[in-house]
């Protein structure tokens, strides 16, 4: 579920393919299998989910991006800059008046009665939520899809304003303050000892920050079972969680984010574990409502995966329909379109890929432009002018390291789009593989991009002998999409469905 590619101005040509720079966080879970391809001097970077985790299960936030503790009551113009970066407001009145009716039990149940919040659906992939001090609670879609029923998302909700009525953002922004000036003094009378006492500062600030966390989850789990909802929702809902950020992982090779003492966040499992407890604390499963048949009503057709005015990725296709283009990846890739390129993997990690777009001045050649100092080990003799499908282009090799690369450069009107493949052994089987998706880059036509439709979440009914591998096989997903299934419905194991049970799958 990630966010996806508008291709902003990548701005001057800084960064290097080469050097293994930690600049790359920006991307997550992709970070250690596209090393060679960097970003662009990104910095701030954070991956959160509805929990305040780092799970690395989507992009990086712009640093403007409130943490989940909250922040400082912002004003109209930094809520729709916050608004912007998750891909603006998704319209779906009646699931928006669902989510409200759910905030309006929540508000009833919570340690400040008076407290109105609204709810905002955001149109981003990525599973989020947060509340904002003045009312404003925002959800994504990714978020609404993992969840099963009304209690998960209610839990999400009411673990976000615990954030804002336990004033923890101020809290920390304390806590902050005290460790600038702690590092600063130790700078000026203890350099031999910096490190340590940074260090320690960290240790003490992640611990602190943990603490919020099961803070929120206990407000949340007792506001709940205030409500009349389930509460054991949370620890549901965590779950899910964990096992989404493991099956984002392993499409990409890469083994899911462990615990991490420097980590601003508690492990998942220890947090399904308190919230387990806390549930308990309060009565034996079966207390409160679920309401999933309802929950799921409130989702049905609402939108899946990439938002089409920013990119489509279906298989090892890539389509921008406002943008106009498309290419189709190597066999054995696996695309991620994010918020500053589009990324893939395959062979383990062995082979890389990037795209994204820049811009430079008209009367500049293509040829001009790869010689420039933005690929380190570029070999002068194998560039190259051409013409994919009418497009002036220019492609090139480059060998940094023990990755080698295949680049190519395709003016498209005002924009260059650049599309840089790297692998660990640049066989000639492998770079005619690199340059037939090279030439696969092409203009759509404004039907072909009219076409191009978002996936949408559908409830279906599973009637006699259906089983998950049934329904599974109606997923418009092109990798895996049987764990997809059994992830968006929160089941443990494939096999027979309840007949007249009602179950999530994705379709177009």
């Amino acid at each position: 579920m990630g966010s996806t590619v508008n291709f902003r101005r990548a701005g001057a040509p800084t960064w290097r393919l080469a050097g293994l720079l930690p600049r790359f966080c920006a991307f997550g879970r992709l970070a250690p299998l596209l090393a060679p391809l960097l970003a662009f001097g990104l910095s701030g970077c954070a991956t959160l989910d509805p929990y305040g985790q780092n799970p690395a299960t989507g992009p990086a936030l712009p640093p403007e991006a409130p943490r989940i503790t909250g922040m400082e009551t912002p004003d109209s113009t930094q809520q729709k800059r916050l608004v912007d970066m998750f891909g603006g407001e998704y319209k779906a009145w009646g699931t928006e008046r669902y989510l409200n009716g759910i905030l309006a039990k929540l508000a009833a149940a919570s340690e400040k009665p008076g407290e109105p919040y609204r709810v905002t659906i955001l149109n981003a992939q990525v599973v989020n939520a947060f509340a904002l001090p003045g009312g404003n609670l925002y959800v994504t879609r990714g978020m609404l899809a993992l969840a099963n029923d009304a209690s998960e998302l209610a839990a999400v909700m009411a673990h976000e304003i615990g954030h804002i009525t336990a004033g923890h953002a101020s809290q920390r922004a304390e806590l902050e303050k005290d460790q600038q000036l702690i590092r600063k003094v130790t700078d000026v009378l203890q350099k031999d000892k910096g490190g340590e006492v940074q260090a320690r500062g960290i240790a003490s600030f992640a611990s602190f920050s943990r603490q919020q966390e099961f803070d929120a989850d206990q407000i949340g789990v007792t506001t709940i079972a205030k409500a009349g909802f389930d509460p054991f929702g949370a620890a549901r809902f965590l779950t899910s969680l964990s096992r989404s950020t493991s099956l984002r992982a392993s499409l990409f090779n890469q083994r899911a984010a462990g615990p991490d003492i420097t980590s601003s966040h508690p492990s998942t499992p220890e947090r399904i574990a308190r919230a387990v407890a806390a549930a308990r604390a309060i009565g034996a499963p079966g207390v409160g409502e679920a309401q999933r048949s309802d929950y799921l009503a409130a989702i049905d057709g609402i939108d899946f995966g990439d938002n089409p005015a920013e990119g489509l990725v279906r298989g090892r296709r890539f389509s921008h329909p406002r943008l106009g283009f498309g290419f189709l990846a190597p066999e054995g890739f696996v695309l991620e379109n994010t918020s500053k390129a589009v990324l893939g993997v395959a062979a383990g990690g062995a082979e890389a890929l990037r795209l994204d777009s820049v811009s430079i001045a008209a009367d500049t050649s293509l040829e001009a432009y790869l010689g420039m100092d933005w690929i380190q080990g570029l070999q002068p003799a194998s560039v190259k002018t051409l013409s994919i499908n009418g497009l002036a282009a220019a492609t090139g090799t480059a060998k940094s390291g023990e990755w080698e690369f295949r680049v190519g450069v395709i003016r498209m009107g005002s924009e260059v789009y650049r599309l840089i493949f790297a692998t660990t052994s640049l066989t000639e089987r492998t770079d005619q593989r690199f340059r037939e998706s090279l030439e696969s880059f092409r203009q759509i036509s404004g039907d072909e991009a009219g076409k191009l439709q978002p996936l949408h979440v559908r409830i279906v009914t599973a009637a006699a002998g259906d089983t998950a591998e049934t329904l599974a096989g109606r997923m418009a997903l092109a990798d895996r999409p049987l764990e997809w299934f059994l992830l968006l419905n929160g089941l443990d194991r494939a096999g027979p469905l309840k007949v007249g049970e009602r179950y999530k799958i994705v379709t177009e």
